[in-house]
């Protein structure tokens, strides 16, 4: 999908994976055009119920800086526009794997927060730069990914971190060479998506939650979801294929 300003391209991997790439060089920023564009893509995918799992990325040497500072205006419009983009993403019903190619700035760096999986490339940088510009984001899905203390280091300095530190905070979860990130990320997304689809967005949806809630809160909000699984199709097919020694065939069913 492209604008003016930049694209991005949907790539279907297979059936059930498809890759969202950020084409806006050099830094591949998100203004409101490209906002637009990325939110139009996903609906594009989501609406395929054949989808399982989402990669996201960026072409060249950024996976993305955020809003684009040049044409934010005056009053709060262009901030709101972006976090409706961050609770759009991280709202997608199927897991979303976010594959860091490079600098990951700002907003750019909120985004790939709101992705269930992050790996990254060995020349990737992670930037918390809203104290560089006045401003503040990643203050409430940070700590609860990597701790306050770590957070802090990173959302009081504004200073790059290396995809080492990163992995080592837990931010991400594989550092792969350049040339080999996309492949990982494709095969990462290829298991998921061979996983039952209803248990695995079911598994999103409540691993989402569950820092929030109290244990009892938490085996409140997982009944239900568990009752409705284990009635389904899904369910029924992979118990038979146990028993039978194969590999389950899922439907979303």
């Amino acid at each position: 999908m492209t604008n003016p300003s930049g694209a991005v391209h949907v790539q279907p991997i297979s059936s059930a994976v498809v890759l969202l790439e950020i084409d806006n060089p050099p830094m591949n920023p998100l203004g409101v055009e490209m906002r637009q564009t990325f939110m139009a893509a996903l609906d594009q995918v989501e609406a395929d119920d054949a989808l399982r799992c989402l990669i996201v990325t960026g072409k060249g040497r950024a996976f993305c800086s955020g809003d684009d500072l040049k044409n934010t205006g005056p009053g709060g419009e262009d901030l709101a526009g972006f976090g409706r983009l961050l609770d759009r993403l991280e709202a997608t019903r199927v897991p979303v794997v976010a594959a860091v190619n490079g600098w990951c700035v700002g907003g750019g760096f909120e985004l790939a927060l709101c992705c269930d999986i992050r790996l990254a490339s060995t020349e990737a940088k992670f930037v918390c730069a809203g104290v560089n510009v006045g401003l503040m984001a990643s203050t409430y899905r940070l700590p609860r990914l990597i701790g306050v203390s770590r957070a802090k280091a990173m959302l009081l300095t504004g200073l790059p971190h290396d995809a080492e530190t990163a992995e080592r905070y837990g931010l991400v979860t594989g550092l792969h060479a350049p040339d080999h990130l996309r492949e990982a990320a494709i095969v990462l997304a290829e298991r998921i998506a061979s996983r039952a689809p209803l248990s695995v967005e079911a598994t999103k949806r409540t691993a989402n939650r569950a820092p929030d809630l109290s244990p009892e809160e938490a085996n409140a909000m997982q009944a239900p979801e568990l009752r409705i699984l284990r009635k389904s199709a899904d369910h029924k097919a992979a118990v038979a294929a146990f028993r039978e020694r194969r590999d389950p065939v899922f439907t979303r069913n």
